[in-house]
Formats: C-alpha cells, structure tokens, sequence
C-alpha cells in the first residue's frame, strides 16, 4: 500500500514538473517574441530618424504597420541582368496577379532587390523604374550599386525588407539560381518553431589571401595562419534566416563589420550568437543531371545551380531547361500547405 502511495506521489510530481518545462518553455518564446517586436519598433524609430534602407516615394507615410507573412525572398539583381530576370519571370516566379496571390493565400513575398545608381535618377535608374512600373516586382533599397558593395547590399536588404514586412523567414537568392517555391516553403514549415535559425549549404572554404584571385580576402590576417579556412557558413546563392535574426541585423547593422564576401559577412555577424545552423542539402542541387536524378528519387530539390559558375552557368540560356527537367511543376506551390 506504501509502495503505490509513493508511486502515486512521484508520478504527480513528474507531472508537475513536465508541466513546469512546459510553462517556462512558453514563457521563454513569449519573451523571445516581445523582444524580436521591441527591437524592430526600436529599428523602425531608428530608420525614421536616420533615413530610411528602403526608398519610398515622395509624400508616402516613412512607416504603417507590417504586413504578416510567411517568408520574403530577395532575389539580388543588377542593372545588367535584364534577361537574367527575365529568364526567372518565364520559369519559377509568378508574376501579376499571381505573385498578388501568391502574397494573400500563401504569405509569400518575392521581389528583385536593386538600389540606384551612383548617379542617382540617371538612365540605369530610370530603366529600373521602366521595368517596375510593368512588372511591379521590385523592391528597391537606399543602395549604391557596385559588385564589391554586395555585403552592404544583402544588410541593407535585411533591414529593409524587416522594416516593411514581418516575416517568419527572410531569404536571399542570386538572379542566376533555380528556385522550387513548394519545397523551400515545405523546407522552411519543418523549422517554424525553432528560434534564431540560419538555413543553407553550410561551407568552409579556404581564406584567399592572394590578390587578384576572385574572392579575395583583404582582411586574410584576421583568420590566421595562411591556409587557415573560413568558419562554416551558408554559401551565399541561396540562404534563409529567421525573423529574430534578421531583426538583429537591423539593430546592430551600424557596428557589424562587412568583409570582402557576402556570404562570409552574414556567417560572421551570428558568431558569438546562440544560432542554430542547419546545413539543408536540397537547397544546393547540381543542374540536370543532378537536381533530375534527385527527384526521381523522390528528394526534389529546392534550389539548383553549378558549383563551377557560383550559379546557373549561362543561367539565360538555361533556366528554361533547368526548369522543365527539375521543375516541381507550376501548380505546385498552390497544393503545398505550409
């Protein structure tokens, strides 16, 4: 009788102190959550007073409430890469009044992201604003454009991109990548709940300290000896961070040091940071054969390109291809439920 009375007794406990777990575990994302809101309404004040990342237009209100949605993809252009855009409109991005439906029954957000150029509001501006005006698919940044620029550009972006719309994820993906919306949103579903979490093909790659080779890195002494390789990051064709980590970025972008790289910035603002990395393969997929093979196999991929050409070799010539042999097919999007 004493046994069961003790058993009895140390089952409610358990219980007690699973209900407790239980509690502090919503109290801590609770508290995550409130802190995450704080930091973008301090963000928000911050770029009123500043300047804001994004450009508006004249007489427009500098801030209303964000738009909730499930994830915004930037897909980073340049005032050459007409056809590369084109070539993404005719495949893998709806456009019209699809991309509208896209954003209310799906909570999808996807824009090429540009800013001006050093002459502002000259012929390469004005040819942006041409092209915009058509396809109303830009989304444009209080950026000077330049290639060695691209880590300002993809903060910028961030901050930009949190300061209009309250995203569970925000993603980052070049002009010359093959994208299958159905298996990122599926991809992204699987890691909703997690906080502070940092999505690609994580990386190492070797510190280049020679000049005049392509991705050069002038600031090689910061990582050690000679030979030494970068700490691991997401390669920067395609990659996602969750919305606390976007807004970290936001926060803090004035003291956050860019080096050469993008893709070895971003990796370098969330060290020293409690971040999950989730290195997802299916974000990195070869080109036909591979991304082919792979699906048939039953692994579509979500993002495909050639490791050799850091993107789609010859992307204008190939996307169509690309697309139609590893392609989840165009209804897709609308028949996953994230």
């Amino acid at each position: 009788m004493q046994l069961q009375e003790d058993t009895d007794e140390a089952g409610d406990i358990f219980s007690q102190v699973s209900q407790t777990h239980d509690v502090i575990r919503k109290l801590d994302k609770t508290i995550s959550s409130l802190e995450v809101q704080l930091a973008a309404a301090r963000a928000s004040k911050s770029d009123n007073d500043e300047g804001s990342p994004v450009v508006t237009k004249t007489g427009s209100e500098s801030f209303k409430e964000r738009q909730k949605v499930f994830f915004v993809m930037g897909i980073m252009t340049a005032f050459s890469s007409r056809k590369r855009r084109e070539s993404i409109r005719e495949t893998w991005m709806p456009g019209g009044n699809e991309l509208k439906k896209l954003e209310t029954e799906k909570g999808i957000i996807m824009r090429f992201v540009i800013g001006h150029s050093a002459s502002s509001g000259g012929v390469l501006d004005r040819a942006i604003d041409a092209e915009d005006e058509k396809h109303k698919d830009f989304f444009r940044l209080n950026h000077i454009e330049g290639y060695h620029e691209l880590s300002s550009k993809t903060q910028t972006y961030f901050t930009a991109a949190v300061s209009k719309w309250d995203a569970d994820f925000y993603i980052k993906v070049d002009d010359d990548v093959h994208i299958n919306l159905g298996m990122v949103g599926s991809t992204l579903a699987r890691h909703r709940s997690k906080p502070r979490t940092y999505i690609g093909c994580m990386k190492s790659g070797p510190v280049l300290a020679h000049q005049g080779v392509k991705y050069h890195e002038p600031e090689y002494w910061k990582f050690g000896e000679e030979g030494n390789k970068y700490f691991r990051h997401a390669t920067g064709q395609i990659y996602a961070i969750s919305k606390d980590l976007a807004t970290y970025i936001s926060v803090h972008r004035h003291i956050l040091h860019r080096y050469a790289n993008e893709d070895v910035s971003l990796g370098s603002w969330f060290i020293g940071l409690d971040v999950q990395h989730i290195d997802e393969r299916s974000l990195c997929c070869g080109t036909p054969p591979d991304c082919e093979w792979k699906a048939q196999a039953g692994n579509p991929c979500a993002a495909s390109f050639d490791w050799s050409c850091s993107g789609i070799c010859k992307s204008v010539e190939r996307m169509e291809e690309v697309h139609q042999r590893c392609g989840e097919g165009d209804d897709a999007i609308w028949h996953t439920s994230f």
